[in-house]
């Protein structure tokens, strides 16, 4: 995992895709992809990627990036993170751009949109701990049994769905921790679906 400004992510994962489908961008058409002015500043981001070694540099190729790795079985992902959900009682969240990762796509069953530090402890038995970053794929629809984040009241939180006749019921997985009940009329919404966690040591 490597910490990138966000914009040099973003021309890291804009290189990795165009590696996938066989394509090496020069450096006018990088500063096309992004509005930058000129080639010199998509030649600052590529200089910098290639001596952080993501990339490599073929020496006077006007198409000279190779990305190490690229294939069709491994992809990355530049994800923002967004602010915290809860793993316990709801919070309100933070949302606004934390920062950028370059994440490897296999990681996740889905592929998320957006990564949400966890706080609190109450989905420890489904391995989500407190401090984990976990990847949301943006959903308002979600099966029975499926670990959602949930907009109540205006507050986030991560539990297990449970559609039951008459209500709905967002359940927690430790035992510690009792179930949300969501009452008729409750300002709520699934926000996405769980898929995958990214643990910082």
């Amino acid at each position: 995992m490597n910490t990138l400004p966000p914009k040099r992510a973003a021309v890291l994962a804009f290189l990795h895709e165009e590696a996938l489908r066989g394509h090496t961008p020069s450096l006018a058409e990088i500063a096309a992809q992004f509005g930058f002015s000129s080639r010199n500043a998509a030649q600052k981001h590529v200089q910098a990627l290639a001596e952080a070694g993501l990339i490599n540099l073929q020496p006077g190729q006007r198409r000279g990036i190779r990305v190490p790795g690229a294939d069709r079985r491994a992809a990355l992902l530049s994800l923002p993170v967004l602010g915290r959900v809860a793993a316990g009682v709801p919070i309100g969240a933070d949302i606004g751009l934390d920062e950028q990762l370059l994440l490897d796509a296999g990681v996740f069953s889905l592929r998320p949109d957006y990564l949400l530090k966890v706080q609190g402890d109450s989905m420890i038995d489904d391995g989500i701990l407190d401090g984990d970053l976990v990847g949301v794929h943006r959903s308002a629809e979600a099966r029975d049994g499926q670990i959602v984040v949930a907009r109540v009241e205006g507050e986030l939180t991560i539990k297990r769905l449970e559609r039951g006749p008459r209500q709905i019921r967002l359940l927690p997985r430790n035992p510690a921790h009792a179930p949300i009940v969501v009452p008729a009329g409750a300002d709520f919404a699934i926000e996405g679906l769980y898929c995958g966690l990214v643990r910082r040591g």
